[in-house]
């Protein structure tokens, strides 16, 4: 067994209802000022509501920080850390989907820093205490409330990430309660997303270890058998709750082992034509793993009786069972009414070489691919994705 180390969060706390806990969490981290980052969307939903009040009832200030959008900019960090600072905060709350946690950690790791976020890009470049962090997910499927990592838009196309111990929080709280107005089609995409983070946990070329092995099975099993049913029935807390924990041990999985040339195929997706980060990942997720097989196929099929509820073929070989596993997830994505081609979320075939050659930039993900991967096997990849 090769040696590892493994990182996570300080606390989980997981039961439906669980936000009714926030304000006694806060005084346990001795916060009185809070910070709650957050979007404008689930505030005009007002499902921010609940905590608010809790928090006032515990006697903690709280201010909302409301400018979080999709795949944010570097400018929505900055502001979020300025308006922290402004309003001295002495605890910060990220309340949302990854890119609110992403912000949140962000803030909490910077604000009382004397350096620039361009300088936190890279690994281990945040040095210093950060302030008190909790992070309630309201989406299952980023995994960001137990990561090391924030990923921030840089350029009109590009991100570049903060990976730092010191964005892990000290508490995740999952909240199935939270998810239960969740839209069917960003229910799938985000639990897909997160069915991503285990398979590519599970076959990380550097960091793979027996614990991160463990937790992407476990996920696998929760969300493989509770994705259709949140998707199709959203009120079913049960179901809403696997979820929640499955995307978080897949969170810690790949946390630990980190994920590889799907993310570096998705991610050019997201920043060129503003795919959702989940959908990117579906779109070319069957066809990165049928690149992956000449190396891959003894890991791909020990996951397949995890996915595959009463899988039955003992004669077949570890290729046949991969084959049958990505079958699998195909039928999975057709199931959940999820787009299946590139071309139909309107990205051009024009762009398939642009694309690839932005996917080699992602260097910190690509070395954890099973399979070596040239700009040629991309482009390749993505035309099967067309």
């Amino acid at each position: 067994m090769s040696h590892f180390n493994f990182d996570s969060c300080n606390s989980i706390v997981c039961q439906p209802g669980a936000v009714s806990r926030l304000g006694e969490l806060c005084v346990n981290l001795g916060i009185e000022r809070a910070l709650m980052v957050t979007d404008q969307g689930l505030v005009d939903a007002g499902l921010h509501q609940s905590a608010m009040t809790i928090l006032t009832e515990a006697d903690i200030e709280c201010r909302l920080f409301t400018e979080v959008v999709a795949d944010p900019p570097e400018s929505v960090v900055e502001n979020a850390i300025e308006f922290a600072r402004d309003n001295k905060v002495d605890g910060v709350i990220g309340f949302g989907g990854g890119s609110s946690m992403d912000v949140a950690k962000l803030v909490a790791a910077l604000c009382r820093l004397p350096i620039q976020l361009k300088e936190a890009y890279g690994v281990g470049n945040i040095r210093g205490n950060r302030l008190p962090l909790i992070q309630i997910p309201t989406t299952a499927g980023t995994g960001s409330e137990v990561t090391p990592i924030a990923i921030i838009t840089t350029g009109e196309t590009t991100k570049s990430g903060v990976v730092s111990p010191k964005l892990l929080p000290d508490i995740a709280l999952l909240d199935a309660d939270l998810t239960l107005g969740l839209p069917p089609h960003v229910t799938a995409a985000t639990g897909i997303d997160a069915m991503v983070h285990a398979i590519e946990a599970y076959t990380s070329a550097i960091k793979k270890n027996p614990y991160s092995d463990m937790l992407a099975r476990e996920a696998l099993r929760l969300l493989s058998r509770n994705i259709e049913t949140a998707v199709y029935d959203g009120q079913n807390r049960e179901a809403r709750s696997a979820m929640l924990l499955g995307s978080l041990l897949a969170g810690q999985a790949f946390a630990n082992a980190p994920v590889a040339a799907v993310h570096a195929l998705a991610y050019p997706l997201g920043g060129h034509f503003h795919i959702p980060h989940g959908l990117s990942n579906s779109l070319v997720l069957p066809h990165v793993m049928r690149f992956n097989l000449p190396v891959a196929a003894p890991l791909y099929s020990e996951l397949t009786p995890i996915l595959i509820e009463d899988y039955d073929n003992p004669g077949a070989d570890s290729l046949e069972r991969s084959h049958d596993l990505i079958d699998y997830l195909e039928q999975l994505i057709a199931k959940l009414e999820l787009p299946n081609q590139l071309r139909a979320v309107n990205v051009p075939e024009h762009s398939l070489s642009g694309l690839a050659h932005d996917a080699m930039l992602q260097e910190r993900l690509l070395v954890n691919n099973p399979r070596a991967l040239t700009e040629h096997d991309a482009l390749m990849i993505y035309r099967a994705a067309y």
